[in-house]
């Protein structure tokens, strides 16, 4: 049987970072992708925050658009402007097949068509069992650690890692890549849009317009089930909004369709079982205000990492000291915003309100953007000022 030091189930953002980051240290790690190309079927915006490839060491080529404007859209359709970062645009294929090529180079190993199925103990670590695609044989390997990066579609249901309410959380999604003949109007290379509303069927709509090299990325996201012709509807009557702003008179050369299922609930309570570790959107670390995910999947796999090598004979620590760093990095921050998105949705007037006080209070959208342990006590004092503000507004 093969053995290796860290198995990590997943390509995306987080088991690639971790991929990289572990064999840049020195560990042997083994990295599982179901699909046959990495980043291939991820429905995603794609947007990255101010920052991110300095942080993560990735190249710039990757950045499709510097954007230094994100437009809030209410209810009513009325829309706010808000300026930080720039934040910037890509595709998951170049995000996630970047760094999973700089993982290789590393030392790591990525297996594609490897189809993670279960976890099973063994003396002094795991076995991990997965489907080889390709010629169909069922493998195994003897895993020190275990880092599961599955995305939204993770099933764990059958291990300590599992979560009752995990499908509450779940959204279904479908995006459009929409490629033009001549350009959109110049402010919309400029912007990441995010649209809050209702639907056809009065459901909470999350809609987005994101522009790429190539094409707008046009998409939008319901929580829980819809079928899928309706679900087509929905965003064919928003599409057709976004072209009456932003591309009137170009001709649509093409359209891509996208669907797949995202998270947007609660973040798992339980984020390491034994040697095993559960990072990035398969451990709910998204933004329920705004989907997005890709900074806490990337720096969940850094967090990894960093715990397997700080405890590399020592697998249960290892796994312990993960769940202490990302839980107090990103959970309490998680839950505190899906909070806000419910306190929103059952008034939705509310939406507008919030967005004109980010829009007309720039120094209140810069200190959000950034994480809670890089505030100052003028910072903190601020927000709290802003919570009350925005809360008597909306008791009235």
């Amino acid at each position: 049987m093969e053995t290796a030091e860290l198995v990590i189930v997943g390509c995306g953002p987080a088991g690639a970072t971790a991929a990289r980051e572990a064999a840049r240290a020195g560990l042997h790690a083994v990295v599982l992708e179901k699909d046959s190309t990495v980043g291939e079927k991820r429905v995603c915006a794609a947007g990255l925050r101010p920052g991110f490839c300095a942080e993560f060491d990735l190249p710039r080529e990757i950045v499709h658009y510097d954007t230094p404007r994100l437009a809030l859209f209410d209810i009513h359709g009325n829309e706010h402007a808000l300026y930080f970062g720039p934040g910037h645009t890509t595709t998951r294929e170049e995000l996630d097949g970047t760094i999973a090529s700089l993982a290789q180079h590393e030392g790591a190993e990525i297996r594609t068509q490897s189809l993670f199925r279960e976890l099973r103990p063994d003396a002094g670590g795991v076995v991990v069992e997965y489907a080889d695609a390709r010629d169909g044989a069922r493998k195994y390997i003897a895993a020190r650690n275990v880092f599961l990066a599955q995305g939204a579609t993770a099933v764990l249901e059958r291990t300590p890692l599992a979560y009752e309410r995990w499908r509450d959380g779940l959204m279904t999604t479908l995006q459009y890549r929409v490629y033009l003949d001549t350009p959109a109007i110049a402010i919309a290379y400029q912007t990441l849009e995010m649209h809050y509303y209702f639907g056809l069927e009065g459901r909470q709509i999350v809609g987005w317009m994101f522009p790429k090299r190539d094409h707008l990325a046009i998409g939008l996201g319901v929580i829980g089930k819809m079928d899928g012709r309706k679900l087509r509807a929905e965003l064919d009557a928003f599409t057709q909004r976004v072209r009456e702003r932003l591309y009137p008179n170009a001709r649509v050369r093409c359209v891509k369709v996208e669907g797949h299922l995202l998270y947007m609930g609660v973040p798992r309570p339980v984020l390491a079982a034994g040697i095993a570790m559960v990072g990035g959107t398969a451990a709910g670390l998204v933004d329920a205000t705004n989907g997005e995910g890709i900074y806490e999947a990337a720096a969940s796999g850094r967090f990894a990492a960093e715990s397997v090598l700080a405890h590399r004979n020592e697998p249960h620590r290892a796994a312990i000291r993960y769940e202490r760093a990302v839980k107090e990095r990103f959970v309490g921050r998680l839950q505190r915003r899906l909070k806000l998105m419910h306190f929103l949705e059952r008034r939705p007037e509310r939406f507008g309100m919030l967005f004109e006080q980010l829009s007309t209070t720039p120094r209140l959208p810069q200190i959000l953007h950034g994480e809670a342990h890089g505030r100052t006590l003028r910072d903190r004092i601020f927000l709290s000022v802003q919570m009350t503000r925005f809360l008597l507004r909306a008791a009235r």
